[in-house]
């Protein structure tokens, strides 16, 4: 849970912080009993605990197909990010990938921590991969081999252009998108959406993900992963290592605004999507992501700090997201929000602050002419008017309330 300093600072998170903790606990009381369900079920909640709480609202069949869709993905990942397997045996396996998810026997040793488990014990995946409907595998198979191409295809070529920054997230995040799509309309739940729209929903997230994770992926070990795109970076420094250096603080953070307003003109695609969707658990599944995507950005832009350390959202709005997030209204709202947020850290003198407020105004432009901005709670202001003895107050009684539940759990 948030930090009891946090959690004076901004009171109305402890409610929502209280009910994430109490659902995570009862999603791992319902994970599967069947050998190989259990392992998908059980490192989903370790390799993305938030994932593994928003898909618990999907439908059985859905929920299944998309937990293995995940994993599978995951560990085509964990083939892609281990830099220290060869090129000669990396590119084969990726571009076979498709296929191993049909063998119960394969699997293959590299990652890290409960990523090695994933690829030890992958025959557990393929195991539930096996039980899905036939939709479903054609589904994730297609999807699966295409990515598995495009990281093949990136594996032996720099991203050097924006153009090629936008294919590598077309290949890994853009056809997740795709497939999720699929998934979705092999459920009977919703319409095919666009292979336009699916794609900016994954290269929003994507794009967030690579330059928020810049410090850790420059200094992997044995090999720096590089993905933001040499026609950006270049402009500010000769190399890309160079912006984690305090000399170049200031060239650095205008660096990081030009790909955040990059990464900003995929939003408006992404509320288009959003909207056109019928079903309530697949619209908080598809929301919550999108909105901590922009809350990120907000968070990342002309920061500093991103080049030192890690900045990310803190627990308590990301328990806001995920508790009022329940309508198109939140959406539209949460976008709003983090929008003229970001707006007014922009600072005139920045080489792309003409080009950051026109997409930004056009994001909110969007979520005006919805007419509903005024039909939801903002997430960045408190609702209430606790002090801190109050909020003191509120956090024991809620942590003996949470402790005699928990114990209740037990007993059951």
């Amino acid at each position: 849970m948030g930090s009891l300093g946090a959690i004076l600072k901004h009171p109305d998170d402890l409610y929502p912080l209280l009910k994430l903790k109490i659902a995570a606990r009862q999603a791992e009381k319902q994970i599967p009993r069947e050998p190989h369900w259990s392992f998908c079920y059980t490192m989903l909640h370790k390799v993305s605990r938030s994932f593994a709480f928003v898909i618990q609202q999907l439908g059985p069949d859905l929920r299944n197909a998309v937990c293995i869709f995940y994993l599978v993905l995951r560990a085509l990942d964990t083939v892609e990010d281990d830099t220290s397997i060869a090129t000669d045996v990396k590119v084969p396996i990726l571009i076979a990938f498709h296929r191993h998810i049909y063998d119960r026997d394969w699997h293959f040793s590299c990652g890290t921590k409960e990523y090695k488990v994933l690829m030890d014990q992958f025959h557990h995946v393929s195991t539930a991969f096996l039980e899905l409907g036939k939709n479903y595998q054609e589904a994730i198979e297609d999807i699966t081999k295409r990515m598995g191409a495009g990281m093949a295809k990136f594996i032996c070529k720099e991203v050097e252009t924006v153009d090629d920054y936008d294919e590598y997230c077309h290949y890994v995040a853009g056809l997740v998108g795709l497939g999720l799509s699929k998934l979705f309309h092999a459920s009977g739940s919703e319409d095919l959406a666009s292979d336009y729209l699916s794609n900016s929903m994954g290269l929003f997230l994507q794009k967030t993900n690579i330059i928020r994770d810049y410090l850790e992926d420059i200094n992997e070990i044995p090999k720096s992963r590089m993905f933001w795109p040499r026609q950006i970076w270049s402009k500010y420094v000769n190399k890309l290592e160079d912006l984690k250096y305090e000399d170049n603080s200031v060239k650095a953070v205008q660096c990081l605004n030009d790909m955040v307003t990059n990464a900003l003109m995929h939003a408006e695609d992404c509320l288009k999507y959003m909207a056109a969707l019928r079903d309530l658990a697949i619209f908080r599944f598809c929301a919550i992501p999108q909105i901590m995507a922009i809350g990120t950005l907000a968070l990342c832009y002309n920061n500093i700090e991103l080049f030192r350390g890690v900045v990310k959202m803190r627990r308590g709005l990301t328990a806001k997201v995920i508790d009022r997030t329940k309508t198109m209204a939140d959406v539209y709202g949460a976008f709003f929000d983090f929008a003229s947020m970001l707006e007014s850290k922009v600072v005139k003198n920045d080489p792309n602050a003409t080009k950051t407020l026109s997409r930004l105004e056009a994001i909110q432009k969007t979520c005006r002419e919805s007419g509903l901005l005024n039909k939801r709670k903002s997430l960045l202001r408190n609702g209430n008017g606790y002090g801190s003895t109050m909020t003191l107050f509120l956090v024991i009684v809620f942590g003996i309330m949470f402790a005699y539940l928990s114990a209740n759990h037990q007993n059951n």
